[in-house]
C-alpha cells in the first residue's frame, strides 16, 4: 500500500488542524488505499519545531522551509505558515515535484500572485487550495441545487463572515492584521466568501466596488505589547459586486462585528428559488421552491430544511450520517479531497490556479477601497 509522507511548513493554529487531519483520515474513511505519516514539521525557530514535533508526533523538526521541502524522504508539502512564506515553499515545492496543500490566501500579495503564475508551469497542476468551506454537505448541495437550475436565474446574493476578535482596543496585533504578514480581513475572511458565492454560482466577480474602515488604528504590537503599533490592514471589508451573469449582491468580511463568533452565512435568490445556510448552523440547507402554492392558507411555500447533517458520500464512514457535522469535518474532506486526488492521479479543485484568480478578485476589491471607484475585472 502506497504511503504518502507528509512535511507540513507552520505548526500555529492551522498547522494543528492539518495535522489533525492528516491523522484522523482512517478513522472517517474506509478502506483508503494509501497510508499518509507525518514525517516532519518545520517552523521559525529550532526550539519551537522541536516542541511542535514532539506534542504532535511527527518524525523529524526543521527550523528551514527549503531543507524540510528537498527532504527526498518527503512526498507532499502542506503550507499551514503565514501568506508571507507561502509563495517561497510554492516555488520551492514546484521545483522539487511535489504537491502541495495550501492554506488561503495564495499570498495575500497580487504582485507575488502574478509572479507565481508566471514562475508555476502549470499551477492548476500544483496542488489544492484550502476552501474547506466548500466541503460541507450542505455547502455541496448548494451546489449540485444551482448547477441543477433548481433556482432558475441568480437575481440577488449576499454572503457574509463576521468576526468580533477585533473590536476590543486592547488587543494585541496579530499577524493575520499585519499587510506584510497575513494582509488584514479582506484576504483572511474575504477569500473564503469570495471563493464560495463565485463557487456555488459558478461565476466570477465582473467588477466590484468596496470600502474598508480599520476600528482601532493604534493597538498593542505583536513583539512588544507595552509598545503601540499602527494596524495597517482592514477590520473589515464591505463589497458590492455583480457576478459575470449579471446577478448583483453584496459580501461582508468583518473582524468587528460585535457578538459575532465564526458566522459565515450565504443566502442566493432566483428565479425560480432560494438557498440560505449558516456556518453556526451547519447541519442544514434552507430551500426555497418558488413553484409551491401559497393557497390555500399559505399551502406549502416556505422555506424548507435538507437534513445534510453529516450525509457525506463513500468512502466517508463515521461517524453516523445523522450525527452533527462541525468546523473540524468540513476541513477534513477538504484534505481527504486532496490526497485523493493525488493519489488517482485527478485534477486539484480548488487548485492552486484559483488560488490566484482568487486574489485578482481580493486585489481588484483592495483596489476599489483605495481609489473610491469601481473596478472592472
Amino acid at each position: 500500500m502506497k504511503t504518502y509522507r507528509i512535511g507540513i511548513l507552520g505548526a500555529g493554529f492551522m498547522g494543528r488542524t492539518h495535522a489533525w487531519c492528516w491523522r484522523s483520515l482512517p478513522y472517517f474513511y474506509a478502506d483508503l488505499p494509501f497510508r499518509c505519516e507525518l514525517k516532519a514539521v518545520c517552523t521559525s525557530r529550532p526550539e519551537t519545531a522541536e516542541k511542535a514535533k514532539e506534542e504532535l508526533g511527527f518524525e523529524r523538526a526543521y527550523a528551514d522551509a527549503r531543507a524540510l521541502i528537498h527532504d527526498p524522504e518527503i512526498d507532499l508539502i502542506d503550507i499551514a505558515s503565514p501568506n508571507r512564506f507561502h509563495r517561497e515553499a510554492l516555488r520551492e515545492a514546484a521545483a522539487a515535484g511535489k504537491p502541495v496543500y495550501c492554506d488561503k490566501p495564495l499570498t495575500g500579495n497580487l504582485e507575488e500572485a502574478l509572479q507565481l503564475e508566471q514562475e508555476i508551469a502549470d499551477p492548476a497542476r500544483l496542488g489544492q487550495m484550502v476552501f474547506n468551506y466548500r466541503f460541507f454537505p450542505a455547502t455541496m448541495r448548494a451546489r449540485q441545487m444551482i448547477e441543477a437550475g433548481r433556482l432558475g436565474e441568480i437575481i440577488c446574493f449576499r454572503v457574509e463572515y463576521l468576526h468580533s476578535g477585533n473590536v476590543t482596543p486592547g488587543k494585541r496585533i496579530a499577524w493575520k492584521d499585519r499587510r506584510d504578514y497575513g494582509a488584514g480581513v479582506l484576504y483572511d475572511l474575504g477569500s473564503h466568501a469570495v471563493d464560495l458565492l463565485t463557487w456555488l454560482c459558478g461565476q466570477p466577480l465582473s467588477d466590484v466596488f468596496a470600502r474598508q474602515k480599520t476600528l482601532h488604528r493604534l493597538r498593542p504590537s505583536l513583539e512588544d505589547p507595552q509598545r503601540m503599533a499602527e494596524q495597517d490592514s482592514d477590520d473589515l471589508t464591505l463589497m458590492s459586486v455583480t457576478l459575470r451573469g449579471g446577478a448583483i449582491g453584496h459580501i461582508e468580511a468583518s473582524k468587528i462585528a460585535t457578538g459575532a463568533q465564526d458566522e459565515l452565512r450565504f443566502a442566493m435568490h432566483g428565479t425560480q428559488g432560494a438557498v440560505r445556510f449558516s456556518l453556526m448552523d451547519p447541519n442544514y440547507l434552507d430551500y426555497f421552491d418558488q413553484a409551491d402554492p401559497e393557497t390555500p392558507l399559505g399551502g406549502e411555500s416556505g422555506f424548507k430544511r435538507i437534513h445534510c447533517v453529516q450525509r457525506y458520500e463513500p468512502p466517508a464512514c463515521f461517524p453516523a450520517p445523522k450525527a452533527t457535522v462541525g468546523w473540524l469535518r468540513g476541513h477534513l474532506h477538504c484534505l481527504y479531497h486532496f490526497i485523493a486526488s493525488v493519489h488517482a492521479g485527478q485534477p486539484f479543485e480548488p487548485s492552486i490556479a484559483r488560488g490566484i484568480e482568487i486574489e485578482k478578485m481580493l486585489a481588484a476589491a483592495a483596489r476599489s477601497a483605495e481609489t473610491g471607484a469601481r473596478v472592472t475585472l
